[in-house]
């Protein structure tokens, strides 16, 4: 794999980045992809490892050193196709997955020297849509069995393609007034410009896959009339229900959760504004999370040209570099990491517990104290602080997905409230679920591998299903070319009831 020897000739690269001055001026994507020449040496860096631990990394199972290899030689329409082979959406994990294969990469033993596999998946993908080499695929063979999909995040794209592609009829239903779920509204455009998503909508359409936006079901379809109309449904629709901060103050004006407020933006550079959407221009902002959610909302709020930003975790500071006796390689290392937003400006805090928030019906003053850093979190005395605020944005994850649909549709639950679906199927029969619906909040490349594995599922089950009448069975029908001077045969089709 790669050039002999080519990881102790060649050093890591990472991906160029625009200026932190010149990016707080626009909404652009930020992060860029080295030439191709270069990326093809980043690609010789692959070792012949014997043991390929980045697919153990990687959820989605993604060939890695094979395309690796691909890229090295040049053969990159090959590369996409080992790429397009266990990943759907490639172009949405290579620019928003914290490539946990990365970290597994034998490579990585000598810690910050992986291969650079995140920019060469992206770099093939890119190179797929400039070259034309990726289309529609629409089935063959159509079985007359309907799927409704609830949710166009992710993993209800996943499954709705695999699905689509197996020859079933499959209609998504999303609430939002378009799809990607929170890759389209909860990822800021300058990680992830929205034409990018809208391609790959338009190539599900151009397979078949048939998309209702602005429905949510419970409200515009009941779940019953949504199982009459299907013989199988796919709950997709992701951990929605965020956590709260119960501290006095709460209900001020001007606390909010993170979505709220990146929901609010993305519809504000859509064009498609509330009336009045949450800003963070010329306020003090204080960001109670530290994950990736949290992040996002700095960069807004700097771009929005906030007076200040300050981030603060409940979680002490990690150590910096990889503690071998907690996260040894090849696991997911607990480190210190500076997100994007904070190269961009603002303040970070750790092991922060805060106590209140104060003010005149609006949010004025927030209450916080040092805590020791790790569970119960104890407040350290002496440490009481206040400081001014005007936005706060809640940020601090998710807990389950909503409750009302899972249980319109007779879907037993786990202790944390997501669809209790082991094997990808719930308590329902023809009910499955995938993503974060049921494995609670997580990764992108879950999220995708979760909707093809659901689908494998799914089909098997609707393939069990008794037959249905005769006359709908699979069918290559009569001839359209009859009696015409027309050669060749006619694709399948259901025949008709006439």
């Amino acid at each position: 794999m790669g050039k002999l020897g080519g990881f102790l000739e060649i050093a890591r690269v990472e991906q160029p980045e625009r200026n932190p001055a010149e990016r707080l001026h626009d909404f652009n994507e930020f992060v860029e992809t080295l030439p191709a020449d270069g990326v093809r040496e980043q690609g010789a860096r692959c070792m012949e490892c014997g043991v390929p631990f980045c697919h153990n990394g990687c959820p989605l199972g993604n060939l890695i050193p094979d395309w690796n290899d691909l890229v090295y030689r040049d053969r990159w329409r090959e590369a996409l196709d080992q790429l397009h082979a266990t990943n759907n959406f490639p172009e949405l994990t290579g620019r928003l997955c914290p490539a946990p294969c990365e970290a597994a990469c034998v490579l990585e033993i000598r810690e910050g020297d992986a291969v650079s596999i995140k920019q060469i998946e992206v770099s093939i993908i890119n190179r797929g849509w400039d070259e034309g080499w990726i289309k529609p695929q629409p089935p063959l063979v159509e079985t007359g069995r309907t799927v409704a999909v609830i949710g166009a995040g992710p993993a209800g794209m996943a499954a709705a393609q695999q699905l689509r592609r197996a020859g079933h009829t499959v209609t998504v239903y999303e609430r939002d007034e378009a799809g990607g779920g929170l890759v389209r509204f909860g990822v800021p455009h300058f990680k992830i410009e929205k034409w990018v998503i809208e391609r790959r909508l338009e190539q599900l359409i151009a397979e078949g896959v048939e998309f209702r936006y602005g429905v949510d079901i419970g409200k515009d379809i009941t779940p019953e009339d949504l199982r009459a109309q299907h013989d199988a449904v796919v709950i997709a629709t992701g951990s929605r229900v965020p956590r709260d901060l119960p501290v006095p103050g709460r209900e001020l004006d001007g606390v909010h959760y993170a979505m709220e407020y990146l929901y609010d933006r993305a519809r504000v550079l859509d064009g498609n504004a509330p009336e009045a959407p949450i800003t963070a221009a010329g306020k003090h902002v204080l960001v109670v999370g530290g994950g990736d959610t949290g992040a996002d909302c700095v960069g807004h709020s700097l771009r929005e040209g906030a007076a200040s930003v300050t981030q603060i975790e409940l979680l002490g500071e990690p150590p910096a570099k990889r503690p071998d006796d907690l996260t040894p390689w090849p696991r997911w290392p607990v480190k210190l990491r500076t997100s994007y937003a904070l190269k961009e400006g603002g303040d970070r805090d750790f092991a922060i517990s805060t106590t209140k928030l104060t003010g005149n019906g609006k949010v004025e003053q927030v209450h916080w104290v040092q805590n020791s850093g790790q569970p119960p979190f104890d407040a350290v005395p002496g440490t009481e602080e206040s400081h001014p605020v005007d936005l706060v944005l809640l940020a601090m994850g998710f807990l389950s997905p909503e409750q009302d649909l899972l249980e319109g549709l007779g879907v037993e639950r786990d202790a944390r409230g997501n669809a209790k679906a082991g094997a990808y199927s719930t308590s329902a029969e023809g009910v499955f679920a995938a993503g974060d619906a049921r494995r609670g909040q997580s990764l992108i490349v879950w999220a995708i591998n979760e909707g093809r594995q659901c689908a494998r599922v799914a089909d098997r089950y609707l393939r069990s299903l008794p037959a249905i009448d005769p006359r709908d069975e699979e069918s290559a029908g009569t001839s359209d070319r009859f009696g015409s001077a027309d050669l060749g045969a006619d694709p399948p089709q259901i025949a008709s009831n006439s």
